[in-house]
């Protein structure tokens, strides 16, 4: 079985978040993918067949089934344009309908997913003091301007702003008890991000539920933020640019445009590269 590795939300040559990409005629069952992905050791693994005029999607960590995957899926939008050429390829996930574009301009692969539609609620007040001290952050260190909310848009994320960068850059935790608070509370990552403008955030992601310590880039957590941001009437003025994976050294680019209306699909963009 051929698997694609491919990094997606890339800075240049450099940076993004691996994915493997397996595309077959009719999808592995689920052991053989949860040992596919295990095997490729990236934080998601994308396996993809095709259904009638798009494909059938299916998501790995290393430990267990994802719902949905934002990087993954611009890594599929990439090879689904190099296999097929440019185009818009609906896809079929476990719960949701959407759709990624790949498109090829020379040696830089472009892709843009449209997420499922997202919906945000008030972080319970326990499940906030649990986390921070997971972190050994303080209350006092939060950006109340975007307060704590449990962010969704194909997957679940506990979003926490922090005051100051250097809080971001300090981010440390442990592995075995941040999965036991991701998996007690549901979450697939916890996303804390840093505003440095109405428009540019700089997050780190925290993935312990899939057995990863942190994701480089997160295009789910992206979209989820992106509308949290709209239900905030945040000074977005329809877009945002996120970087992350900084502090990794792994430096990603990802750009999410917000359409108006509640709820609605949230595209989030980026280039890909081959590893």
């Amino acid at each position: 079985m051929d698997v694609l590795r491919i990094a997606a939300f890339c800075n240049g040559t450099s940076g993004g978040n691996p994915a493997g990409v397996v595309i077959e005629e009719t999808l592995p069952n689920r052991t053989e993918m949860q040992l596919i992905a295990a095997d490729v050791g990236f934080s998601e693994t994308v396996f993809a067949a095709p259904k009638d005029d798009g494909w059938t999607v299916r998501y790995y960590s290393p430990e267990s089934e994802v719902p949905f995957c934002g990087h993954a899926t611009i890594a599929l939008g990439a090879a689904l344009a190099m296999r097929k050429g440019d185009g818009l390829f609906p896809l079929s996930l476990s719960s949701a309908e959407i759709s990624v574009e790949g498109q090829r301009n020379g040696d830089v692969i472009s892709a843009a997913l449209q997420s499922p539609s997202t919906s945000s609620i008030s972080a319970d007040p326990t499940l906030v003091d649990e986390t921070l001290n997971l972190f050994g952050y303080k209350l006092a260190e939060l950006d109340n301007r975007i307060p704590p909310a449990i962010i969704r848009a194909g997957a679940t994320h506990l979003v926490l702003t922090l005051s100051d960068r250097s809080l971001l850059s300090a981010m440390n935790y442990e592995l075995s008890a941040g999965r036991e608070l991701m998996n007690k509370a549901g979450l697939n990552t916890i996303s804390l991000i840093y505003a440095e403008t109405g428009q540019l955030f700089h997050a780190r992601n925290p993935f312990a539920s899939g057995g990863v310590f942190e994701d480089p880039a997160t295009g789910a957590a992206a979209a989820a933020l992106a509308g949290y941001l709209r239900d905030l009437d945040w000074p977005h003025n329809g877009v945002i640019n996120i970087v992350q994976g900084e502090d990794m050294g792994m430096k990603s680019l990802l750009r999410a445009d917000i359409p108006a209306a509640a709820g609605s699909s949230v595209r989030v963009s980026g280039t890909a590269r081959m590893m």
